[in-house]
């Protein structure tokens, strides 16, 4: 749903059109701390080794904005809702959706759907000094939303973004989850539900080409990425993030689509995946972007992977893979990340990977295990048009090394077109 030099590198090796990761220990001498980094036969291992992480981060950024703490204790619903005093914030739901075939011998219609909600606070003023009051208003805070939807039958994708300023088009509640941008709503059905799985609403579209009313059941306890909710994104003590995730939700609600033929509202369900991260700094100096990849498997299982980075190409350390198992547990495991084939926008001239193989350790065997992700259908970038970040968000099918489907997956790419800068 995120590194500086004196690191040890990482390169690809290229097999084919492949692309894989495979870690080294760098030509940086024995000072470097980074040298604690654990390598297994070309393994990425999850996250940076605890002794490189080693210190107290400072409490605030150069610019004034709150940095993600060790041993923060959550508070639930407050800690669903805005957290102001930190720079970035989103609230991210990817899933998938099946609605009943026109005839009864067809199979259900198949869509995919993106609902972020994004908040980016403003500068700060200058230590001392008061807010300006006769300034803009709703300068405090922006609000950006993102919403798309793929109908897999037709490859037909559809997207739509929407930016405003904090105020009466647009804001995020603190004490509970509810969060708004135009007629676009996420929020808890109850306000005050505390419930490690609650219930949630939304609401969302696309201009006027469609719009969807749903209702998603956590059907897992919400998952606490990295170490108890802290997740390092480099060996910037700033470059954090606290990551709250709903692995599978269920989802059942209504979609509407029109064409020129007239407009449809078909009954859909499916499941759905939300991440809520809080953090003033995602990257760290030499990161250009990350490859993220959700997978909910048949199993009842799912897996978390992100993959930062750098400049050069190769996957900073902080580059992590997580496994949550049928009770909800998480469990870091290595990998690598090897890109099949790849696609080419006609829009901005990226060239996203496509067709991804993961490599890595089932915990519940201990067994090495392969899988592969592929896209459902080849073009979901969103152009960035309004936020000025094109990035590829896509749904996906997850299939084992057999070949057989084992899950469905979300996959995004971010930093392909132009270098990120969170």
């Amino acid at each position: 749903m995120l590194t500086t030099t004196d690191r040890p590198a990482l390169r690809r090796s290229h097999q084919g059109t492949g692309e894989v990761a495979h870690g080294t220990h760098g030509a940086h001498g024995s000072s470097n701390p980074f040298r604690v980094l654990r390598v297994f036969r070309g393994l990425i291992f999850p996250g940076l080794a605890a002794a490189a992480l080693a210190g107290t981060p400072p409490t605030t950024t150069a610019d004034g904005f709150a940095v993600p703490q060790p041993g923060h204790q959550f508070v639930f619903p407050r800690d669903h809702g805005s957290h102001p005093d930190f720079k970035i914030e989103w609230w991210y739901l990817t899933g998938h959706l099946f609605a009943a075939p026109r005839t009864g011998d067809a199979p259900p219609r198949r869509f995919g759907f993106q609902a972020t909600f994004f908040r980016q606070a403003g500068p700060r003023p200058a230590a001392g000094t008061a807010p300006d009051p006769n300034s803009n208003f709703g300068s405090a805070h922006l609000f950006l939303a993102h919403m798309a939807l793929v109908d897999v039958a037709t490859g037909r994708f559809l997207h739509q973004e929407r930016l405003n300023r904090e105020g009466w088009d647009a804001g995020a509640a603190i004490d509970t989850l509810a969060v708004r941008n135009g007629n676009w709503s996420l929020e808890l059905a109850e306000p005050a539900d505390a419930s490690p799985t609650p219930t949630l609403r939304l609401h969302g579209g696309i201009h006027a080409d469609a719009t969807f009313t749903l209702t998603l059941r956590a059907e897992k306890p919400l998952v606490l990425f990295g170490e108890n909710g802290l997740s390092r994104k480099g060996s910037d003590p700033t470059a954090a993030s606290y990551y709250l995730t709903f692995t599978r939700l269920a989802v059942a609600g209504d979609l509407t689509l029109r064409a020129e033929r007239g407009a449809e509202t078909l009954r859909v369900t499916g499941e759905a995946w939300m991440d809520h991260e809080i953090s003033s700094s995602q990257l760290s100096a030499g990161q250009v972007g990350w490859d993220w990849l959700s997978v909910q498997f048949k199993d009842r299982r799912e897996l978390m992977l992100y993959r930062l980075r750098r400049r050069d190409g190769s996957a900073d350390p902080a580059s992590t893979l997580t496994w949550i198992d049928a009770a909800g547990r998480p469990q870091r495991a290595p990998f690598t990340w090897e890109v099949l084939s790849r696609w080419t926008s006609p829009a901005t001239g990226a060239s996203y990977p496509a067709r991804i193989r993961i490599s890595t350790t089932d915990p519940a065997s201990g067994q090495p295990v392969t899988f592969t992700a592929e896209p459902l259908v080849a073009a979901q970038e969103l152009p960035g048009t309004l936020g000025g970040v094109p990035y590829w968000e896509g749904a996906c099918r997850i299939r084992d090394a057999a070949g057989n489907e084992a899950g469905s997956a979300y996959l995004e790419l971010t930093g392909y077109a132009k270098d990120l800068k969170l």
